[in-house]
């Protein structure tokens, strides 16, 4: 038995074809996986930005309920651990520098082993003594360290994702054959920066003279429309030159007889907003579908099932036990996914309601017509905690200023683990202001599925109250969540 998931960063749903027929991108590869695959339509995020979301993967239960960005903690049962311990090969191929920075730790450790492929984004991965001159002229956020480490990029084979697509088809070469194994294969683009070869920009026949945006500005849009035109442009290049090689690595699967009798699994951490709500970025927004809902397929052995669509609720905490199920192991008592194997080519359901969100920020669920963005109640976001074994999150440890603060203790009810209870001390605990989330927002997903036209109806807010507290009582919530966000436990 294998498994080989493939997991973009930032990959929007509406962007694909198979979900958005009118969409201009062009993704061949991408397009034709997905027909050949099971299609989920109601797949959303379930913890949020990057390393939240692989741990969720990775342990199989929401994470964002109980700590903000950060490592795999010392307690977490993990995929890669169950299965090895049962048997199965594990190795990861990534170019995701998160998992190589303060705040992303162990998960690359659980694999048997791991290849990295350097160069994205903040990666401190070239060395100059002398820094080069950014162009401050241009929109968006910028990196010095990206300038460099870009130097080393000429054609798009060179480019970090494609590198690893590449590595990911040599793997396959030297394990022809091979079985009982897990491979993840994880690319970091289309994730900003959105930067790639001028061949991939050329399929979208723009023309553009103004300043250059390629790197979100994480903020309103103050940028002229044709900049966000431009934006978007990029974003889309840089998704094209992923499905290139994305589609060398199935051909590959393909011509080494690893495609027909694999479970392959294709999605996403979350999306990412390129102007969509008059935001561009991640994180301090609202969970607007642009970012939640996202795409997932599955091929099974053989193509059982191909060409069907599940519209059961499914997100990203259900890999895990799907996986294990696959591979006939035990799932965790700590796991709170549901296996996907279950939904597909019957008319199961699945779960009543799904929530999913950002540490500190409004809690927001789906039930399958409706979604509800559950805001804090008041400015001051309290009472909220960060439970964690490891005080570390993105690019900074929880130091001496958090002394007094931090208090130690077995906090969390599915492990007996004593851990550090911290309340934020500042935005960058909760990914900035708040000020853009203090308001309940309530839509009706079949009318309004872009989320345009909040609606006001009091009774069914109360409605789906309830079905939030559920669902945050079923994730073991701590119990402070519910007073942050005024709701009333029965």
């Amino acid at each position: 038995m294998r498994t080989i998931m493939i997991l973009l960063d930032s990959l929007n749903r509406h962007h694909l074809k198979i979900y958005n027929p009118g969409s201009d991108a062009y993704t061949p590869n991408i397009d034709r996986f997905a027909a050949d695959s099971v299609v989920f339509d109601n797949h959303f995020i379930g913890s949020a930005p990057c390393m939240p979301a692989r741990r969720d993967i990775f342990t199989g239960r929401l994470g964002f309920l109980e700590r903000n960005w950060g490592p795999i903690e010392p307690f977490d049962i993990t995929l890669p651990a169950c299965l090895r311990e049962n048997g199965f090969y594990t190795h990861i191929i990534t170019d995701h520098t998160h998992y190589f920075e303060i705040g992303g730790e162990n998960y690359t450790y659980l694999f048997n082993t791991w290849d990295y492929h350097r160069g994205q984004e903040f990666d401190a991965w070239v060395s100059r003594l002398k820094q080069p001159e950014i162009d401050r002229e241009s929109y968006g956020k910028k990196s010095s360290q990206y300038l460099l480490n870009r130097q080393r990029f000429t054609t798009d084979a060179e480019y970090p994702s494609p590198r690893t697509f590449r590595a990911a088809c040599e793997w396959v070469r030297e394990n022809k054959g091979g079985d009982n194994f897990f491979l993840l294969v994880e690319a970091f683009d289309p994730h900003e920066p959105f930067d790639c070869p001028q061949e991939f920009h050329d399929i979208y026949n723009e023309h553009y003279d103004g300043k250059e945006f390629n790197w979100s500005t994480y903020a309103s849009v103050t940028e002229p429309e044709d900049a966000v035109k431009r934006l978007n442009t990029c974003y889309k290049s840089t998704l094209s030159m992923t499905d290139k090689w994305f589609g060398k690595f199935i051909e590959t699967l393909k011509q080494n007889s690893m495609y027909e009798d694999t479970l392959i699994i294709f999605t996403t951490d979350h999306g990412h907003m390129l102007g969509e709500h008059n935001f561009t970025g991640k994180n301090f927004m609202h969970a607007y579908n642009e970012m939640a809902h996202i795409p997932l397929f599955m091929r099974l052995p053989g193509g059982v099932c191909s060409g069907s669509r599940v519209s059961a609720l499914t997100q990203n905490i259900d890999i895990m036990p799907t996986v294990l199920k696959y591979h006939k192991c035990e799932v965790p008592e700590t796991v709170k996914g549901y296996s996907l194997l279950d939904v597909i080519g019957n008319s199961v359901k699945g779960r009543e309601g799904l929530i999913y969100g950002w540490f500190g920020r409004a809690v927001n669920i789906f039930d399958g017509k409706y979604t509800y963005f559950r805001a804090p109640k008041d400015g001051e976001n309290k009472p909220l905690y960060n439970y964690c074994g490891i005080p570390t999150t993105i690019w900074r440890y929880y130091g001496n200023e958090y002394a007094d603060s931090i208090e130690m203790g077995r906090f969390l009810p599915y492990t007996n683990y004593p851990v550090y209870r911290i309340p934020p001390k500042n935005n960058e605990d909760i990914y900035g202001d708040i000020k853009y989330v203090l308001k309940n927002e309530l839509y009706d997903i079949e009318d309004d599925y872009s989320q345009q036209h909040p609606i006001s109806d009091e009774n069914l807010e109360s409605l789906l109250c309830k079905k939030l507290i559920s669902c945050m009582e079923n994730a073991e919530c701590p119990l402070e969540q519910f007073e942050r966000l005024g709701l009333k436990q029965e």
